[in-house]
């Protein structure tokens, strides 16, 4: 016990004349700094940059202030008046009301045709195997795919639909495209 106190208290000793030895040595390092600083100051200034010259621009003039703000919302009324002034609703156009399928949770060409069940002339199902492995039966004017894809029709060796795609105006247009059996 007695000699941990001692030792304590060299260990204190030693460690106030560590902070002396620093002090001191900063000190002596700091009048170096002065020195520098005062050179630095007693040096002559270099010469100035010449200000940079301003380019003149031509001035536009915005002359759309009567057309719809871009970034506002569209509202009914906007929607009406574009479908007057041109031919952008006419046209076929995707059921909104109606129930979503369980094949249209996928993009068409994650799915498989895996075979046919039925007579050709009594109006066969298709199989079509999803990306989860499953296999479900389709008919003709059931849909498939994230496009409203509606199929046409079911043959032995592929699947035929027609699917909407918009145009960004409005306006949609059906694409057909077949999904054709997989031979594995």
């Amino acid at each position: 016990m007695i000699q941990r106190k001692m030792l304590n208290r060299w260990m204190r000793i030693a460690l106030t004349g560590l902070v002396a030895a620093m002090v001191v040595g900063c000190a002596e390092s700091r009048s170096e700094l002065d020195q520098y600083i005062a050179e630095v100051k007693s040096r002559p200034a270099g010469p100035v940059d010449p200000l940079p010259i301003m380019k003149t621009f031509e001035t536009f003039l915005y002359a759309a202030h009567d057309l719809r703000e871009p970034f506002a919302p569209i509202n009914a009324e906007d929607v009406e008046s574009s479908a007057s002034a041109n031919i952008a609703g006419v046209g076929p156009r995707p059921v909104r009301d109606r129930r979503k399928e369980e094949l249209e949770r996928f993009p068409l060409d994650s799915l498989d045709m895996v075979g046919t069940l039925g007579a050709a002339d009594d109006g066969s199902f298709g199989l079509v195997k999803d990306p989860d492995g499953v296999v479900h039966r389709v008919l003709a004017n059931n849909y498939m795919g994230q496009n409203d894809g509606r199929i046409t029709g079911v043959f032995e060796d592929r699947i035929e639909l027609v699917e909407l795609i918009s145009d960004g105006n409005g306006s949609w247009q059906e694409q057909p495209i077949s999904i054709a059996l997989d031979d594995e």
